[in-house]
């Protein structure tokens, strides 16, 4: 029995959560700065700030990799595309040539003979 597909679904999924923990970590901290910038806020106030910044920063996280992802599946089928026309061509272009070299081939036997 093979556990490697089991496995490597095992790994994408813990590299998806160690990715969205650290795009967490990234959103507080980027949080945290801002709300430092603004001396003015009370407690309560900067706490609430960099909730919300924190909420927004990962919401452009999130559209970002969404964007990528979406992106990245419209290459693949582009690219698989292109590839099956490539190899097309180059079956089209062997079997042209196959079959010049056998009718050149049949040509020379029979002027020989």
């Amino acid at each position: 029995m093979d556990d490697r597909p089991a496995a490597g679904a095992l790994i994408r999924e813990l590299e998806g959560h160690l990715l969205i923990a650290a795009a967490r970590a990234e959103s507080r901290a980027e949080a945290v700065r801002f709300a430092r910038s603004l001396a003015w806020l009370t407690d309560s106030q900067r706490e609430e700030v960099e909730a919300r910044y924190a909420e927004a920063h990962l919401a452009l996280a999130r559209m970002s990799w969404e964007r990528t992802a979406c992106r990245g599946t419209e290459l693949r089928a582009e690219y698989e595309e292109r590839y099956r026309a490539l190899r097309r061509r180059w079956c089209a272009t062997a079997l042209l040539g196959a079959v010049l070299v056998l009718t050149a081939l049949a040509l020379t036997t029979v002027q020989g003979t």
